[in-house]
């Protein structure tokens, strides 16, 4: 699991990325080793939490995953926290990395 900000700029995309960068620091994808498989084997879904409004671009997030076939899939969530004076505002976005193997 992972947590990403954008604190000025409102860019969903790159709060996104930053959770998926945090989420993998959080964990370790080399397991794949214990299972006699490859890391061209793993299916990983990356599920971000962000706000309905915002837009995220899921080829941006595939990039940061360095193994496996990956998937992005973005649910409601995260949190936007506006500037007291309206003008600009903090996006948070959460991220879930989850790993399988077809058997």
């Amino acid at each position: 699991m992972g947590l990403g900000v954008d604190v000025h700029g409102s860019d969903y995309t790159k709060a996104a990325k930053r959770a998926v960068s945090d989420a993998l620091r959080h964990s370790s994808l080399n397991f794949f080793e214990v299972t006699g498989k490859s890391p061209d084997d793993m299916h990983i879904e990356v599920v971000l939490g962000a706000s309905p409004r915002g837009v995220i671009d899921s080829t941006e997030i595939i990039k940061e995953i360095p193994y496996g076939t990956v998937t992005v899939t973005v649910v409601p969530g995260g949190l936007d926290v506006a500037a007291p004076n309206g003008e600009d505002q903090l996006t948070m976005v959460n991220a879930a990395i989850l790993v399988s193997f077809n058997d």
